[in-house]
């Protein structure tokens, strides 16, 4: 599902023109067989919408990706309501593009969205996998990430390395536009 979405880049960066860049051998060697899917646990609410979505094979697979994956407290500020509205089948289609704004082409660690911010004059235009394009700037020593809604999202922690890609720790839910 996630592998039929094409052409998206990192833009601001010089990187390959955009192309999803492979986990390195070393990245890869650590990571072992922990697959982004892995990484997720299992007791987290994004990964429980992750599977729900249908998303967990392709997060296992050997594209390489780079998540952005919210903590609990980020979805326990959704409005009343709305994860079990978007956890039931019919809420399939919108959890599904939310989560796919929380996706990234190729992997991105935080020196690289670093380098791409400070490349683009303090604001980076990142494109997600849902076809959305976030802004990644910098707040202090950290990254942040906006939506096109205004959602805010600073990363809490990085780099976490798996075999398929990396995973930073974010503290908010990023939606897509409407």
């Amino acid at each position: 599902m996630l592998a039929c979405v094409a052409g998206l880049s990192l833009t601001g960066c010089n990187s390959d023109k955009g192309a999803p860049k492979a986990p390195t051998q070393k990245a890869a060697d650590a990571a072992g067989d922990k697959t982004l899917a892995t990484g997720l646990g299992d007791d987290s609410k994004f990964a429980a919408a992750i599977k729900q979505a249908g998303l967990e094979p392709a997060l296992a697979g050997p594209t390489p990706y780079t998540l952005l994956e919210p903590d609990d407290k980020a979805f326990a500020k959704l409005p009343a309501g709305a994860m079990d509205r978007l956890m039931k089948p019919e809420g399939r289609k919108e959890l599904t593009a939310i989560l796919t704004t929380h996706v990234l082409p190729g992997t991105m660690l935080i020196a690289d969205i670093g380098k791409a911010i400070d490349a683009s004059g303090g604001k980076a235009q990142i494109r997600t996998l849902g076809g959305e394009t976030l802004v990644a700037t910098r707040n202090g020593d950290r990254i942040q990430f906006a939506d096109t809604s205004g959602t805010i999202a600073s990363v809490t922690g990085g780099d976490d390395e798996r075999s398929n890609g990396i995973i930073h720790h974010i503290d908010a839910v990023l939606m897509p536009g409407k």
